[in-house]
């Protein structure tokens, strides 16, 4: 692989597979975002009255490739596993050349808000007690980076909208032990090797204790869910219409006066 290109990706592949690989024989214990996620799919394509035929789940890739013919498939999803992609915009780019015209693309992903809460406490304990920082949180995309990329990606009619979970846990330790079984832990690839010491773990579940949790001592984890919606683009889809092409002027809408630039509002 050249140089310059390493330098770019952000995420260790090889560290993904390796703990996905870990977490897989107790992963039904901690797969409840992926359920949720997996049903509120299955309703919004509930919403939409059409019959989808040739279809693919988006796998977990390994070279971050798909491998499908180009105008092939009806409909293609993806459930949580989209926010560890280090070529994001390519891959969406080549999601909607695999489709048909007019086929959809429907899609979870974790959003820019997710853990918060965490990020801040374990950033917050390394500034006091290293004086720096060191990635150890997933730098998540949010709403509008991700309706650009739909849109650079050559998508029709993109719809981006999140929502946001929010789940309690008994200390942090509960929480990154349920991260740990999600096979969600830190992949970064400029990551520290170096483990920061038991000191370094109880004071940031103590700021996250302090700062993040209920009345009742649970600490809270936000979780944001970002679906992303779009098709690939079919002459008989919706077109914007061209600026000045209005048949009706937004004054007469509104019944209203129309006042030109530079005229007084009182004539």
């Amino acid at each position: 692989m050249d140089d310059a290109l390493k330098n770019i990706l952000i995420f260790d592949r090889d560290a993904l597979h390796q703990r996905k690989r870990r977490s897989a024989k107790n992963f039904t214990n901690h797969d409840f975002l992926h359920h949720w996620a997996e049903n509120q799919i299955k309703d919004r394509l509930q919403d939409i009255k059409r019959e989808f035929k040739d279809t693919l789940d988006l796998p977990l890739l390994s070279d971050e490739y798909l491998d499908c013919e180009p105008s092939n498939l009806d409909l293609i999803t993806s459930t949580l596993n989209m926010h560890s992609i280090n070529d994001l915009p390519g891959l969406l780019t080549q999601t909607c050349r695999a489709l048909k015209p007019d086929g959809l693309f429907l899609a979870a992903m974790f959003g820019g808000e997710t853990l918060h809460e965490l990020r801040d406490s374990l950033t917050q304990t390394e500034l006091k007690l290293k004086g720096g920082l060191s990635p150890r949180v997933f730098p998540f995309a949010d709403k509008q980076q991700m309706g650009a990329l739909l849109q650079r990606a050559g998508f029709a009619l993109p719809v981006v909208d999140s929502e946001t979970l929010t789940v309690t846990y008994d200390n942090m330790f509960a929480l990154m032990h349920e991260l740990r079984g999600m096979g969600e832990s830190n992949i970064i690839r400029e990551r520290s090797r170096l483990n920061p010491g038991k000191a370094f773990f109880i004071d940031a579940a103590q700021h996250y204790a302090q700062h993040h949790a209920d009345p009742d001592g649970r600490i809270r984890a936000s979780f944001e869910i970002i679906f992303l919606i779009g098709w690939s683009p079919h002459d008989s889809q919706q077109k914007p219409l061209k600026p000045g092409s209005a048949k009706t002027r937004l004054a007469d809408a509104l019944k209203t006066k129309e006042i030109k630039t530079g005229e007084p509002a009182n004539q």
